[in-house]
């Protein structure tokens, strides 16, 4: 989502010189991150960016408005991230496993407990009433979903799948592996017993 001209005279006058929007961007993410999208007020955003509150309505709009971007944001790096994993020559189950390792060096990228999916952690919850998470949520899923069964078609082709394997099925299961390897991570399990979780997955989706 596209945050608002920052060359409006609004905006000028609301952002400090040292304004950078790219940092007080991620810096609103792992306020989301941490609490969640209803659990983060503005002020809280405010005292992470370092940012005043009229300041961030400024350049990015509302707290809705921030979150969205964040959304949009995370959804572009950890697809970039699976698409990357899955676009190699590597054959079928190392594929997927660096897709599924990929996943886990975000998930475990924060400072203290892993925080997994920022989708999951975040957004999950606003789904039911927010008509514009739901959407971005439905987008993303549709995605990944589309990122894997592309890479099965291309595995079918090569001879590493069965002929009447199911590319859309297995793509579901594909992603249905990421998705609780981020709940678990969130819950506190180890990355290694994630990346066997991985592992007993891959080899009964390649089975």
């Amino acid at each position: 989502m596209a945050r608002k001209n920052s060359e409006t005279g609004s905006a000028r006058r609301g952002r400090p010189p040292a304004y950078d929007a790219e940092t007080a961007l991620k810096r609103a993410t792992e306020t989301f991150w941490r609490a969640g999208y209803s659990g983060t007020s503005l002020d809280k955003v405010a005292a992470a960016t370092g940012m005043s509150p009229p300041s961030l309505y400024a350049v990015f709009g509302n707290k809705h408005a921030l979150y969205l971007e964040a959304l949009a944001r995370y959804w572009e790096m950890s697809l970039a991230a699976t698409r990357e994993a899955l676009a190699g020559d590597h054959p079928l189950d190392q594929a997927l496993m660096l897709a599924y390792e990929a996943a886990l060096s975000i998930y475990f990228s924060g400072k203290g407990h892993a925080r997994g999916c920022f989708v999951v952690g975040t957004a999950v919850t606003e789904v039911a009433e927010d008509a514009a998470i739901r959407k971005s949520v439905a987008t993303g899923l549709r995605a990944i979903d589309a990122d894997f069964e592309a890479r099965f078609r291309r595995a079918q082709d090569k001879g590493e799948l069965k002929p009447d394997a199911d590319p859309a099925t297995l793509a579901i299961l594909a992603s249905a592996t990421m998705h609780t390897i981020a709940i678990r991570a969130r819950a506190g399990a180890s990355r290694a017993d994630l990346s066997a979780i991985a592992r007993k997955a891959v080899k009964v989706i390649c089975g």
